[in-house]
Order: C-alpha cells, then structure tokens, then sequence
C-alpha cells in the first residue's frame, strides 16, 4: 500500500491546498515567481499538509483556517530546501536541477526568503496569538539547526545526542508543529494539541532516521541524488554514528575521507557496503521502530475518529518505508 493511498480520502482538500500553493507564490517580478513556481512543481510529498489536515479533523474542521496553516507550513518547509541547496552546493533535488543550479546562489538565496515571507504573510490573516507564538518559536529552532548542522560537517567527534537534536530541529520540528497547530486552529484542547505536537515530532524523528538509512541503501535513481549524498556533503547520521562503533569501519571511514573533495565513486560504494555489514542498518531501523512506537502511544489518548486511524496508519507505514 502506498502512502498517498492511506489518506486518499483528502484528496479535495489536498487538491485544495495545492492549488492555494500556487496562487501564494505567485511573484510580480518574473525570476522570483519562475524560481518559486519551479520548486513548487518539483513535487514532494506534501507530508506537512496532510498532518495538518488530519489534526484539523480531530477538532472542529475549517477548511479556510486549515488551509493558511497548511500553505504556510509547507512554504516553510520549501523555503527551507532552498537555502539547504546553496549551504549543501546542491545540484539535484527529487532527480531535477535545484533552484541554486538553474539560477545562481544570490537568486536562490532571494527566492527562499521571498518563500519564507509569503509563508508568514499568509498565517498572519490568523488572528490567534498561540499562533504566530508557535510558529515563530519552531522557525527559530530550525535556524539554530542549520547553523548546527553547518557547525558538525565532518565532524567524526559528535555523539547519538547532536545527532537527534539535530534531526529534530531538521525535519521533526516542521512536522511537529503541523500536527499541534492543525489541532490549535480545531480547536482541540492544549492537552490534546500538546498531544498532536509529540505525536508529529515521534513521527518526524522515525521518518528523518529512515531518510538517512535510505541514503546508504536506496539508489541514486530511487534518491534523485548520489547514494550517500548525505556523508558527501560531512553530515554525519545515525548509520554512520552506529557503523563507528566498528573500529574497521572507523578506520576505512577516515581514511577515506582523509581528503573529503576527493572521494571518488568507487571509495563511497566500498564504504556503503562495509556500513551495510557492521549492522549500523539495522540498529538504525531499530531506533526509528521506537520512536514509531511512542507516536501510536501518543495517538490513543486522542478522539477516536477516521483521522486517527489515518495517523496510526501512517506511522505504521512509516515504519516499513524502504524507498
């Protein structure tokens, strides 16, 4: 079963907010609104709405209400891919030129801010204090993470902590906060939205841990970018935390990247296959498994209505997501 099938139900609303997408990102000038239409058609999986979506039906559904929260948190969201691209000097997102290829560092960097600020603008027709409160404080922690995470390239010293916090801050927090504030606009309780928040954070941790094993394990067709795109660019993720805990793999893993620029294909291929041997895989799926675990908990003190059971079933494909 694909994903998309779990929740086919939204499809009106999804289509919806797609639509809504578009209309906000439309620029006067023509290389912002190029730029933005361009990323925009790329694609993605539009993860964040759909939480949004599902935590609205737990509550006292609005679709006008929904529909801003769920605009703005998936400009967020790709506001965040962009400048991502320029820090990582990325030429491929989703198999197709990045906005930072196809039109310049400065241009890219405009595009996302540009991205960003219609995102706000869009939430502020929100008259909810809580709100802007939320939203305002997981933007600030997204920042510290990319500051973060620029801080650890090739940092072979860092432990399983930095790692989850930056997870967190990376993917879980957007996720989190789409889960909370689709729960907040229903107006579910604080508890229940509290509620929503950990589910969404449970669910954006596993699914950032699986993103970083697919790394090692999909292929580039698959990933839309070279396998192991990820230790290439120095960002150290769990397989690798776990793979260093084999005093082989740590010493073909350094001296490997003894020169990081010169790492060719057939080294990060030898590499890949060592990892896959030392069990760093399957400690990591190990871990997801229990953050997945924590979300279904989370879930059952929630309304027992259809969206519910969509969250479950999400997190449980989650859990078997190998591609």
């Amino acid at each position: 079963m694909k994903l998309p099938k779990t929740y086919g139900y939204l499809k009106k609303d999804l289509d919806f907010i797609e639509t809504s997408l578009h209309q906000t990102i439309q620029a006067n000038h023509p290389i912002l609104r190029n730029a933005s239409t361009e990323l925009l058609n790329a694609g993605g999986k539009r993860i964040r709405p759909v939480f949004v979506l599902l935590s609205g039906q737990l509550g006292e559904f609005d679709i006008e209400k929904i529909k801003k929260v769920a605009v703005s948190l998936e400009l967020i969201h790709m506001a965040t891919l962009v400048h991502d691209d320029v820090i990582d000097e990325a030429e491929l997102r989703r198999g197709k030129p990045t906005i930072k290829k196809r039109f310049g560092n400065r241009v890219a960097m405009y595009t996302g801010d540009y991205i960003l600020a219609r995102a706000l603008e869009e939430i502020t027709s929100l008259k909810n204090p809580n709100v802007h409160r939320i939203l305002s404080k997981t933007i600030v922690e997204v920042c510290i993470g990319e500051i973060e995470q620029m801080k650890d390239r090739f940092n072979w010293n860092q432990d399983l902590k930095n790692y989850l916090r930056r997870i967190k801050r990376k993917t879980a927090l957007l996720i989190a906060t789409s889960c909370q504030l689709g729960g907040v606009v229903s107006g579910l309780s604080d508890k229940e939205s509290r509620k929503m928040f950990q589910y969404g954070y449970y669910i954006g941790m596993s699914y950032q841990i699986i993103d970083d094993i697919l790394d090692f394990t999909s292929t580039s067709k698959v990933l839309g970018k070279p396998a192991g795109n990820d230790l290439l660019q120095g960002n150290i993720t769990l397989p690798i935390l776990y793979g260093m805990q084999n005093e082989d793999f740590n010493r073909l893993l350094k001296r490997t990247f003894h020169n990081p620029e010169n790492v060719s294909k057939k080294e990060m291929n030898e590499i890949i296959n060592k990892l896959q041997s030392v069990g760093a895989i399957e400690k990591s799926y190990e871990l997801s498994e229990l953050y997945l675990k924590k979300a279904l908990h989370t879930l059952k003190s929630l309304p027992d209505k259809k969206a519910r059971k969509t969250l479950e079933d999400i997190a449980k494909y989650i859990g078997k997501r190998r591609s």
